[in-house]
C-alpha cells in the first residue's frame, strides 16, 4: 500500500454540507467520544494521506488545513474547490459522515486507482456502488466545473458522465470481494454494508453510537 504516500495523491475531508436534517453541524458529532471530523482525518492518515478539508467553515482549522469552496453548491463543488487547490494527480474523498469507512478500503482503492490508471474509483456493497469515498483523477476538474453549471450536480451520476466523456476508466470494486480476499478489513468486524452508514439525522446518530459502542440495530 504504499502508493499512498506519493506526492501525487492529495486526502479531502468533504464537510461543507449545510446538516439540515442533522439540525446542527455533522462534523463535531462525536461517536464514542470522537467528533466526526477526526474520524474521517484519522481513516485518511491511516491510508497513508496528509489530509485537508473541503468545503468546511473555518472554525475546523484546528483540525487540518481548510479549503474554502466559495460556491457551496454541495459535494461536487467541494470536490471541484478541492481538485483546484493541489496539483496531485489523484484526490481522494471521504465525507465526514461516513463514519465507519475503514482505512484499508481507502488504500486499496488508490491503489487500484493508480495500477489501472482509473479516472474514477469507487466501492460497491450489496451490488450497489456508493459515492464515496471516490478516488478521482484531476483530470476530471474541468467536466466537473461544467456539471456545476447544469441541474445534474449529483456526484456519482457526475463521475459516470466523466468517464464516458473523457474516455477514462470508471472502476466499482466490491468490497465483499475485497474482504474474502482478505484485502480489506474493519477494525471493528462490522461487515461492509455498514461501512457506507450516512448520517443525516438524530435517529441515524443515535444508531450510529450504537454501533461504534459495539452493536447495531
Amino acid at each position: 500500500m504504499s502508493l499512498s504516500h506519493s506526492e501525487d495523491v492529495a486526502g479531502f475531508v468533504l464537510a461543507g454540507g449545510q446538516s439540515s436534517r442533522m439540525g446542527r453541524d455533522k462534523a463535531l458529532l462525536e461517536i464514542s467520544g470522537e467528533p466526526l471530523i477526526a474520524r474521517a482525518l484519522t481513516a485518511l492518515r491511516e491510508a497513508g494521506l496528509q489530509p485537508a478539508i473541503a468545503g468546511a467553515r473555518s472554525s475546523l482549522s484546528d483540525f487540518a488545513p481548510v479549503i474554502e469552496d466559495s460556491t457551496a453548491m454541495g459535494p461536487l463543488s467541494g470536490i471541484c474547490a478541492a481538485l483546484s487547490a493541489t496539483t496531485a494527480r489523484y484526490g481522494v474523498f471521504l465525507p465526514v459522515d461516513l463514519p465507519f469507512i475503514p482505512p484499508s478500503l481507502i488504500a486499496y482503492m488508490l491503489l487500484h486507482a493508480r495500477l489501472t490508471e482509473s479516472l474514477i474509483t469507487v466501492a460497491a456493497a450489496g451490488g450497489s456502488p456508493q459515492t464515496f469515498p471516490a478516488v478521482v483523477e484531476r483530470q476530471a476538474l474541468h467536466f466537473f466545473e461544467g456539471q456545476l453549471r447544469t441541474e445534474e450536480r449529483g456526484c456519482l451520476h457526475s463521475f459516470r458522465c466523466a468517464a464516458k466523456y473523457l474516455g477514462g476508466r470508471f472502476s466499482i470494486l466490491q468490497t465483499e470481494l475485497l474482504v474474502q480476499a482478505g484485502q480489506v478489513s474493519h477494525a471493528a468486524s462490522l461487515p461492509p454494508a455498514l461501512w457506507f452508514f450516512n448520517l443525516n439525522s438524530p435517529q441515524d446518530l443515535t444508531r450510529a453510537q450504537k454501533a461504534g459502542m459495539g452493536f447495531f440495530e
